[in-house]
């Protein structure tokens, strides 16, 4: 990631508007290829409840993440 990546980062998670998806994300991952970040929710192991909250550099949220079932 480069400096544009990480400022984009910065104010996702400072936007108040967010907080109610991020919270409870164990890792926060970057794809390259779409241009987005990847809040998951997946505990130590790989168990997962919850689809990640996928958020693009320019804040638009593109998956609310959500329960898998």
């Amino acid at each position: 990631m480069g400096e544009k990546e990480l400022q984009a980062l910065k104010d996702i998670l400072e936007d108040t508007n967010n907080k109610q998806y991020l919270i409870g994300s164990w890792a926060i991952n970057f794809n390259k290829e779409t241009q987005a970040f990847q809040f998951d929710k997946c505990e130590f192991g790989g168990y997962c409840e919850e689809r990640p909250v996928v958020i693009d550099l320019k804040g638009k949220m593109i998956d609310k993440g959500g329960p898998i079932i």
